[in-house]
């Protein structure tokens, strides 16, 4: 087994880094969060004392890190001459692709092998090994990473050269966003219209309406399979993040000149809901803005 470095325990990278541990590897995690430590050592990851040390003798180096602006300050900062040259660099964060290509040319001008891995899945799949890894970077680097990956997911696919993966990730995300709103839409005008919502689901999702945002995650309590509508809305893939999301689709957009009118929609909408206290539910419940049943926190915007 490998000696594997894991920087950032936070709800996605807890998970991935204990399903590591669990596979047999040597984790030696780092993050913040005392807490997140603390957690991490309960299932079976080393603590280190800070990135640096993390890296120190790796096989390979896992980040899951907010954004562009932390992966490049920790791979410079602490990665780039303190890792082992051997060692397979993975970054598995959702970023602006452009900095994920400026920090696998620095991986690269340093001696090492680099990839961006962004994952889809959520919370739970990062708890239960079931993530979708989209892969940016050199064939060498994918068939070197993909070990790893298998440990932490289902699907890991090759999404080309460096920075794919993440522009993988933010045409997916985008894609999601966008049906997630038409799903609730659909819902919201269903039961105007009358339409028993179990019934309507029924129908809608053996028929031409189908859609992930639907069948796998509805969200509309007590309809279709268990998703965190029946649990308030808690937990899942939040609202913040998916907003997070849609920003770095509308920057890529905006780069390369494409025209993308429902991302920015989403995006305005998504901005809305968090603006009026909705951040920190799953991004499922922006169907309470579109039905008009959303009641902002004491304290936040209307």
């Amino acid at each position: 087994m490998a000696r594997v470095a894991f920087i950032g325990l936070g709800n996605m990278g807890g998970g991935m880094a204990a399903n590591l541990a669990k596979a047999g590897h040597e984790v030696r995690a780092f993050d913040l969060s005392q807490a997140a430590l603390t957690k991490a050592e309960e299932r079976g990851c080393s603590r280190a004392a800070d990135a640096a040390s993390a890296v120190e003798g790796a096989d390979a180096v896992i980040t899951m890190l907010p954004a562009g602006k932390h992966v490049a300050e920790v791979f410079r900062s602490a990665v780039f001459g303190k890792a082992p040259t051997g060692a397979i660099l993975i970054d598995c964060s959702t970023i602006d692709v452009d900095t994920a290509r400026t920090v696998e040319e620095e991986a690269k001008a340093a001696g090492y092998t680099m990839v961006d891995a962004p994952v889809s899945g959520g919370i739970a799949a990062a708890e239960g090994g079931t993530l979708t890894f989209m892969v940016g970077g050199s064939d060498d680097g994918f068939e070197r990473s993909r070990p790893y990956l298998e440990q932490m997911g289902k699907a890991v696919i090759h999404a080309g050269d460096a920075g794919a993966g993440q522009a993988a990730k933010i045409c997916n995300n985008m894609l999601l966003g966008a049906t997630m709103v038409a799903t609730c839409e659909t819902f919201a005008l269903a039961q105007k219209l009358g339409l028993d919502l179990q019934t309507f689901y029924d129908i809608s999702s053996k028929a031409s309406g189908q859609s992930w945002s639907m069948t796998s995650y509805c969200p509309v309590p007590g309809v279709g399979p268990e998703t965190p509508a029946d649990r308030g809305y808690q937990g899942g893939f939040a609202t913040a993040l998916m907003l997070k999301d849609l920003k770095l689709a509308a920057e890529a957009a905006r780069a390369a000149g494409a025209y993308t009118p429902m991302g920015g929609e989403a995006e305005e909408l998504y901005q809305r809901f968090a603006d009026r206290g909705g951040a920190g539910l799953d991004f499922s419940a922006i169907i309470k803005l579109i039905d008009d049943s959303w009641t902002p926190p004491s304290g936040e915007g209307n």
